[in-house]
């Protein structure tokens, strides 16, 4: 068994893919998306994203897709916000699914779309059924094998909502002491880890502190 991190490039073809795929890699507003949990039942989709980015635009835009037959929009503590998207599917949005659909093999998630377009998944199964899967993605889908690794790599729900950077300021500042009582560590100490100015290793502290508090009390 093995868990694979895989990247999609659709080579700027995302909307012939998808309008929703188009919109949460391209749209200037969204600063970040990732695909939380799905169901697939082939002719439709139905997917809980989490996205930082202007939750107005989002929802005029989503508003303007003829394949999209429903969604929630609830905005978070911020510039953050979760929609639940219902929507049909097309002929490559299926045959990428029923990749998955028709094998042993699990898709892990959360499913991050990128800002170039790309979009990063973990598998987890038999490696002959996901090198299987790789090979029969079609040709006009770039693939990438990011990583190979056990079960002891897959992310937890908790901080599946934090950006890279929100990440290391976190594992940083915990490190540093800065979580001890009394605190063995400051602002300036976590900067001097990121090599960023310290108000930007407060804000990033601050927004992974939010996310992690809201995730706790939500469960």
């Amino acid at each position: 068994m093995k868990r694979v991190r895989l990247t999609l490039d659709a080579g700027g073809r995302e909307a012939e893919i998808h309008p929703m795929y188009d919109l949460l890699v391209n749209a200037p507003y969204v600063e970040r998306a990732t695909a939380m949990h799905w169901n697939y039942s082939g002719d439709e989709l139905g997917i809980m994203h989490y996205v930082e980015g202007d939750a107005t635009e989002f929802r005029s835009d989503v508003e303007r897709v003829p394949e999209v037959i429903d969604y929630d929009l609830t905005v978070g503590g911020g510039d953050d916000f979760y929609v639940y998207i219902r929507d049909t599917t097309n002929e490559p949005v299926r045959e990428l699914l029923d990749l998955l659909e028709r094998s042993p093999v699990v898709a892990i998630p959360p499913v991050e779309y990128r800002a170039d377009g790309t979009v990063s998944y973990s598998v987890f199964g038999p490696s002959a059924e996901i090198t299987g899967i790789i090979d029969r993605i079609p040709d006009s889908i770039e693939v990438v094998v990011e990583e190979i690794g056990g079960l002891a790599g897959v992310p937890g729900e908790l901080d599946s909502t934090l950006s890279d950077r929100q990440r290391e300021a976190i594992e940083a500042a915990f490190e540093l002491g800065y979580y001890e009582i009394p605190r063995e560590a400051d602002h300036e100490d976590v900067a001097r880890a990121l090599d960023c100015a310290p108000s930007t290793a407060a804000e990033h502290l601050q927004k992974a502190e939010s996310k992690l508090l809201r995730s706790v009390l939500r469960s």
